[in-house]
C-alpha cells in the first residue's frame, strides 16, 4: 500500500528568520487608540478654551482682613506714637532752625548798629578834638583882647560916638527878626545902620557891605563906637558894635534879641571906624 503524499509546499528561503515586524494590531486595539487619541485631543481643545476664557475674564479673589488684635493694636498705637514723635521732632528742629536764623540777623544788626555808633563816637571825638583847639585859639584872642582893653578908653571919646552908644543901649531888649528895621525887632545890621544914622552916619544896609565901611581896625586896638564883625571881610556873616571894657551891643539871634554880651565869649573877627 502506497502511502499518501503530502503536498510539498515551498518555502521561501528567509522563512526561518524571525520576522523583525512588529504583530498587527488587532482591529479593537487600533479602534480604542484612536479614540484615545481622539479624546485627548478633545481633552486639550477643551482645556485651551477653557484658559482661553478664564483669561478674558479678570480673575477676582476675595482677600479677608486679619482680625485686629491687642498685639496689632498695640503696634499700631507705637507706629502712631512714633509718627507724632517724629513730626514734633521736625517741629522743633524747624523752630531752632527759624531762631537760628534769627539770632544771626539780630547780631548782624547789632554788628551793624556798633559800627555806626563806632563811626559816631569817631566823629564825635574828632569834633571835640577841634573845638579844644579853638578854645584854645579863642584862649588866646581873649588874652589879646583883655591886654587892649585895660589900655582901651571906657567912656564915649566924644558926643557922637556917645550918642551911637546910647541908642544901642535903649534898643535892649528888643526883639530880632530877620529883615527887620525898627523900631521894635531888628536885625543884626539893620541895628548898627540906625545907630550910626542917628549922628548922620550911612551905612549900607548889609553886614557883608558893613564890613567894608569905614578903615580897618586891629582887634587890639579897637575903641568904644567901632563896628566889629564875624567872618571874612567882605563876606561877613553878623555884626555888632564894641561899647568898652571888653563887651558889645547886637542883634544877636531870634532867642536872645537885642543882648550886651563879652567879646571874650565870641571873638570877632575883624573890626572898622567910621567915627
Amino acid at each position: 500500500m502506497k502511502e499518501p503524499l503530502v503536498p510539498v509546499v515551498p518555502m521561501s528561503h528567509t522563512a526561518h528568520i524571525r520576522s523583525h515586524r512588529k504583530p498587527r494590531r488587532s482591529a479593537t486595539s487600533s479602534i480604542a487608540l484612536r479614540a484615545g487619541v481622539a479624546g485627548g485631543v478633545l481633552s486639550m481643545a477643551a482645556a485651551g478654551a477653557s484658559a482661553t476664557a478664564n483669561a478674558a475674564e479678570p480673575v477676582t479673589q476675595t482677600i479677608e482682613l486679619p482680625t485686629l488684635t491687642a498685639d496689632m493694636s498695640a503696634q499700631v498705637a507705637q507706629s502712631a506714637a512714633a509718627t507724632q514723635q517724629a513730626a514734633a521732632n521736625y517741629e522743633l528742629r524747624a523752630e531752632r532752625d527759624a531762631a537760628a536764623a534769627k539770632a544771626a540777623a539780630e547780631a548782624k544788626k547789632d554788628l551793624a548798629e556798633a559800627k555806626k555808633k563806632a563811626e559816631a563816637k569817631k566823629k564825635a571825638a574828632e569834633a571835640a578834638r577841634k573845638a579844644a583847639a579853638e578854645r584854645a585859639n579863642r584862649s588866646a584872642e581873649r588874652a589879646t583882647l583883655s591886654a587892649s582893653a585895660s589900655t582901651s578908653v571906657s567912656a564915649p571919646a566924644s558926643g557922637s560916638v556917645a550918642t551911637v552908644i546910647a541908642f544901642l543901649k535903649a534898643q535892649v531888649g528888643d526883639a530880632y527878626v530877620m529883615g527887620a528895621t525898627g523900631p521894635n525887632a531888628w536885625d543884626c545890621s539893620s541895628l548898627v545902620q540906625a545907630a550910626y544914622k542917628q549922628v548922620g552916619v550911612d551905612l549900607p544896609r548889609v553886614s557883608q557891605d558893613q564890613s567894608m565901611a569905614g578903615t580897618d581896625v586891629p582887634l587890639s586896638d579897637i575903641q568904644v563906637g567901632d563896628i566889629l564883625y564875624w567872618g571874612g571881610k567882605g563876606s561877613a556873616y553878623h555884626v555888632g558894635v564894641y561899647i568898652g571894657n571888653g563887651q558889645y551891643l547886637d542883634a544877636a539871634n531870634p532867642s536872645k534879641g537885642v543882648v550886651i554880651q563879652d567879646l571874650s565869649g565870641y571873638p570877632a573877627s575883624g573890626a572898622v571906624r567910621v567915627l
